[in-house]
């Protein structure tokens, strides 16, 4: 007997989602499949805008990291305007706020990074001094210990917005998930896809995460849910998500953890590394899939006797130091447009306006 014939749905859910397409096509996605498994309940999706969408002019490490994809659609979920939130897997921290949990984990897309260009047909063909676009940290370091001679910069918005921004001309390339342009029906746009090898994936990449709230009302989301969760993806992610647990799980570290299931067995990797890729760290382990937790804790432990520890530090002081400095930038910044005069001068700094 199938899971969703042992419990009895409400007459109406409501999913809480981002409003990127890619994010309403992942939350259109999970209202198809409960609504085939629950023909009685409507469906609905509430797009919210987040932080994360709002802050296009810096990166994830420098503003805030992974939860600014997650809170207002938690809030949503807190509040009773919604029953679940539907999430890239690796947008959401590894410590969920108290009352909160995954409820299931769907079958994986491609875990891959992709490289699109529209002149160039991998990295290897860059010349020097190429620009390449990513949002990533991860990407980044490692783009950069084999790739020294090209340009990285920092590339944000949803994933139209970075599409756009390679079309004008701003990248000779950018790095993408595979997973979003899969999902969104673009797999002409990839050029290659990197292997595991040459780009280790983030923790959690490709997957996607259903997110629910405690509740009162008696109503068991976990088992209404439960249908949707696939055990090898849920293995997986729990073994990457261990990984970066142990070192903060934060966008302010260049951090990759990917495992692979095969049966029983699983195959974890994971990697940190500098920014600029010339410290790094790797480990890898086997192991049986349901010690999915245990064998993160292993790698992380491997990664620690290479001191993965002062890597991460190392990262995370210039992370500090670089928000502190953008911080005094926008305070100086915002004194000299409140001083006496400031109207003034900027009046007289107006091309074809005459100076006071």
């Amino acid at each position: 007997m199938k899971t969703s014939e042992l419990v009895t749905p409400p007459s109406r859910l409501v999913i809480a989602s981002r409003e990127s397409r890619l994010a309403m096509w992942q939350a259109e996605h999970v209202r198809e499949r409960l609504t085939i498994l629950y023909p009685q309940c409507d469906v609905k999706i509430v797009g919210m805008t987040t932080r994360g969408d709002q802050i296009l002019d810096r990166t994830l490490s420098k503003v805030g990291g992974k939860g600014l994809f997650v809170k207002e659609l938690e809030v949503a979920m807190a509040e009773g305007r919604a029953d679940l939130a539907v999430h890239s897997l690796k947008d959401v921290p590894m410590e969920l706020p108290e009352g909160f949990a995954l409820a299931a984990v769907l079958e994986r897309e491609d875990p891959r990074d992709a490289f699109v260009s529209n002149d160039y047909a991998s990295l290897d063909e860059l010349p020097a001094g190429a620009v390449v676009g990513t949002s990533s940290l991860r990407r980044q370091s490692l783009i950069a210990a084999r790739y020294p001679h090209l340009v990285i910069k920092p590339l944000r918005g949803n994933l139209d917005t970075r599409l756009g921004k390679l079309d004008r001309g701003d990248y000779a390339a950018i790095i993408l998930a595979a997973a979003g342009l899969k999902r969104l029906g673009l797999p002409q746009r990839i050029r290659a896809l990197l292997p595991p090898e040459t780009s280790l994936p983030a923790a959690g990449q490709g997957a996607m995460a259903i997110e629910i709230a405690e509740r009162s009302d008696g109503l068991d989301l976990m088992a209404i849910l439960a249908p949707l969760n696939h055990e090898a993806t849920a293995q997986a992610v729990t073994a990457e998500r261990k990984v970066s647990k142990v070192f903060g799980g934060s966008c302010q570290v260049p951090l990759a953890a990917f495992a692979t299931v095969d049966g029983a067995d699983m195959h974890l990797r994971a990697m940190v590394a500098t920014p600029d890729g010339t410290r790094m760290a790797s480990a890898e382990v086997r192991g049986a899939a349901a010690d999915a937790e245990a064998l993160g804790a292993q790698v992380a432990e491997l990664l620690r006797a290479q001191d993965a520890e002062d890597i991460l530090s190392s990262c995370l002081s210039e992370a500090a130091q670089a928000e502190a400095d953008a911080r005094s930038a926008t305070l100086a910044a915002d004194a000299t447009a409140a001083a006496p005069g400031a109207a003034g001068d900027a009046a007289a700094a107006v091309p074809g306006k005459p100076a006071a």
